[in-house]
């Protein structure tokens, strides 16, 4: 590793040979960039970096498709629905602890290398998925695959810190945000159309003609470097052990908790805390450890703090508003992902224009990325807030209006977070960045999950147990009811119908809450920054 070179007013961006980059970069400053050729993006890079960008949207994809086609899969496994859960828990499971850990194996792998090698093994995992002869081999290769399909959005963060000319670098995470939305919001067309219109195989195989696109654009786009296998020398393996197994535990926690009834199963509290203890541990060797997974040395600047802080809240957000109208719609209306497809693709198309729109937006000196993490958060809790109105009459339509906020609040509110957590930092601090910002955004996705089953079955049992108290204090109103709707079938239906709506009602307004509070934070943590290519005057952090 080159050491940096000294300057005075400012660094020049690293070569594309470079890791190495100054120790630090005051928050509020951005360092000044000398007119060069530097400045521009080679066509072959670019082609590399596509590919990344393409890796990273395959594994959201390969995620979100087999989530959404889960029943069809189920269904041609002849799997039940307790043992389906663990297709995928296990995966999501194996997927966010990689996460952690990925980025230092990138390096030292080189990330050519590593990239290719990821992609391959998703494909050949998910190739042989639907060839799986019984369900435990199904539950290994599906593990598997969350180990390989981890590896892959966390290099992306590495390659645009240590490629992207300061013009252009604001554009190359807009690539990044792509993944985090508009993938997830693609994933319920791609569903239903393999299921629908295909076969459920495709929701495993939909992913290997782009993963060859993927490795012949890294292939050919991204510089060789050379292995630094040396770094096993002092290779943090007190930080692999603790680490892994407690954030996957964690995960198993927040997936199957709402279907064992929490802390009151013995396995969930174990997973609980045991998952906890052990990420203690880890946390405090990351702190000592000479070559660390987690540089929590990181957490002392401000704006990269208030932007993981953030990304919980907005990955939460994100969740909520993509999983309440679809559960509404499947429960009260019997919606398969055929019939969601247009709500999903409302906001998945239009976020093609509006994340490189906001990213050119922050691109300017003149705009605080704080007022446009409001703006977004506002527009957040503002559609949680309408939707909290829901009624059983409510169908497809009534939620287009609310999604439509989305394809501005979204991208406002994640481009400000990778603005704030990216800028100013070397990239030596790369890695280590996008190993903490991927495990928290995969982890809070995880958390989000378990916070919408949990709290939806609980509001759920409450409203149901409330309209029959109601209805039962009253024989006349009973009566009355059972013979206006034909039996004690029927009613159950209604009551079952109402509790859902009134679940749907509550989960909103959560959402709402939680946008409220994220968006109070804005004025008080983070700091002022400007884009990276431009220069600040001096100022205190």
């Amino acid at each position: 590793m080159n050491p940096a070179k000294p300057r005075t007013t400012g660094t020049a961006e690293p070569k594309l040979a470079q890791l190495s980059a100054p120790a630090s970069v005051p928050e509020t400053e951005t360092p000044v960039q000398k007119p060069s050729t530097e400045a521009e993006l080679p066509l072959r890079l670019a082609i590399g970096l596509i590919g990344m960008l393409l890796a990273s949207l395959l594994a959201i994809l390969n995620e979100q498709v087999t989530a959404v086609a889960l029943a069809d899969i189920r269904g041609a496994f002849s799997i039940g629905n307790d043992d389906g859960t663990w297709l995928t828990t296990l995966f999501e499971a194996t997927n966010v602890a990689t996460m952690a850990f990925a980025p230092w194996f990138g390096v030292t792998f080189t990330l050519k290398r590593f990239t290719i090698g990821a992609v391959l093994a998703v494909m050949l995992l998910g190739f042989l998925c639907p060839f799986a002869p019984n369900l435990l081999t199904l539950y290994v290769l599906r593990a598997l695959q969350g180990v390989a399909g981890g590896c892959l959005p966390p290099m992306l963060i590495i390659v645009a810190l240590r490629y992207l000319p300061p013009k252009v670098k604001l554009y190359g995470l807009a690539g990044y945000a792509l993944t985090a939305t508009f993938g997830p919001a693609l994933g319920t067309p791609l569903a239903a159309l393999w299921t629908e219109y295909v076969s459920w195989q495709m929701a495993f195989w939909q992913i290997l003609p782009l993963g060859i696109v993927c490795c012949v654009a890294i292939q050919q786009g991204l510089p060789a470097d050379p292995l630094k296998l040396e770094r096993f020398r002092s290779f943090n393996w007190s930080g692999l052990i603790l680490g892994y197994p407690a954030i996957a535990m964690l995960v198993i926690g927040l997936l199957q908790g709402d279907r064992l009834d929490w802390l009151n199963s013995t396995f969930i509290s174990t997973m609980f805390c045991g998952g906890a203890l052990l990420f203690v541990a880890f946390l405090i060797n990351e702190w000592f450890h000479p070559l660390p997974f987690f540089k929590l040395q990181l957490l002392a600047r401000r704006n990269f703090t208030h932007g993981l802080l953030t990304l919980v809240g907005a990955v939460t957000l994100l969740v909520g508003v993509a999983a309440i109208p679809g559960q509404y719609l499947a429960q009260i209306h019997g919606y398969r992902p055929l019939q969601t497809t247009p709500l999903s693709l409302l906001l998945a198309i239009p976020l093609l224009i509006t994340l490189p729109a906001t990213a050119a937006l922050l691109n300017l000196r003149q705009v605080d990325h704080r007022w446009v993490m409001a703006i977004g958060f506002s527009l957040m809790a503002t559609t949680c807030f309408l939707g909290s109105f829901v009624t059983s009459d409510w169908v497809r339509e009534n939620f287009y209006w609310l999604q439509s906020l989305q394809i501005l609040a979204q991208p406002m509110v994640i481009m400000g977070i990778l603005m704030g957590v990216t800028t100013g930092l070397p990239p030596t601090d790369g890695p280590f960045a996008s190993a903490m910002f991927n495990t928290v955004k995969t982890l809070s996705g995880a958390a989000a999950t378990g916070l919408i089953e949990g709290l939806g079955t609980a509001r759920e049992h409450f409203h149901s147990s409330m309209l029959v108290d109601r209805l039962g204090n009253n024989a006349l109103v009973t009566s009355q009811s059972i013979d206006a709707v034909h039996g004690l079938g029927e009613l159950a239906h209604r009551i079952h119908e109402q509790a859902v709506v009134l679940t749907s009602a509550d989960l909103y307004r959560v959402m709402a809450g939680i946008a409220v509070a994220f968006l109070l934070v804005i004025p008080v943590l983070p700091v002022r920054i400007y884009p990276p290519w431009s220069t600040t005057p001096p100022s205190s952090r």
